[in-house]
């Protein structure tokens, strides 16, 4: 029995059964590609579908205590499944993966960029306030003594997707963005990378209320958690997670 049906059942002993063969997870924009890519998978392996919605972990946190109708969450961080799971809103959260920072621009980089170059006019982040790989953005370049020297450069998206779309399409000169979109078949750029010190970024998930009495919820969280799920994960440059 997986760590995520395992937590489940002692949430899903409060409630009564409901047929499903459909789920609608909330994922943080940073895993939107690994996504697919499960969903792939998932639903090559059995009769179950699965839906998602992305977005920031910071609104789809908002939406979910709003009473969106999602089954699970998968977040970018800890933080906010554990305060799901605390309001009595979710099972208790068992991390899935371990995701990995990066400086990259199309072109290619072979070594951290000159933020402070003059043909270097901006540089995109996502939005510390709202993304997870925001706040290791700015803690990296805080580290590096960089942070207050580059303010009148910066440019946040509101999600690490929006952010790799600034860098992708030219709005932005470089940026720090998720290895996972790096290593996406969708990047139509370079698969170069220069890798940033930073602290790890452990992302949990959490099945919700109604999530509980949806098979196809519990069977994709199941998927998640398995040596196959495990081996897509590593395709878009996750981490094993600490154990």
């Amino acid at each position: 029995m997986s760590m995520f049906r395992l937590c489940a059942l002692v949430f899903v002993m409060l409630a009564g059964p409901c047929a499903a063969d459909r789920a609608l997870i909330a994922v943080a924009t940073n895993f939107a590609q690994a996504a697919g890519a499960l969903a792939e998978a998932f639903e090559a392996a059995g009769d179950h579908r699965v839906d998602f919605a992305f977005g920031s972990t910071g609104k789809l946190y908002a939406q979910i205590i709003q009473g969106a109708p999602f089954d699970g969450f998968l977040a970018a961080d800890q933080a906010r499944p554990a305060l799901l799971a605390k309001a009595g809103l979710s099972s208790a959260p068992v991390t899935y993966a371990h995701g990995t920072l990066v400086w990259w621009r199309p072109d290619g980089l072979e070594q951290p960029p000159d933020l402070f170059a003059d043909q270097i006019r901006r540089v995109a982040i996502a939005n510390p306030e709202l993304a997870p790989y925001g706040v290791a953005a700015r803690a990296s370049l805080q580290g590096t003594g960089q942070w207050e020297g580059v303010q009148d450069k910066l440019v946040m998206g509101e999600n690490i997707g929006q952010t790799f779309a600034m860098i992708s399409t030219g709005n932005a000169d470089v940026g720090l963005v998720a290895l996972s979109y790096v290593l996406s078949d969708r990047n139509t750029g370079s698969r170069d990378w220069v890798a940033v010190d930073h602290a790890p970024i452990l992302q949990d998930a959490v099945v919700l209320e109604r999530g509980h009495r949806n098979p196809a919820a519990l069977a994709f969280f199941d998927f998640l958690a398995s040596a196959r799920g495990a081996e897509i994960l590593q395709g878009f440059g996750y981490g094993p997670v600490p154990q």
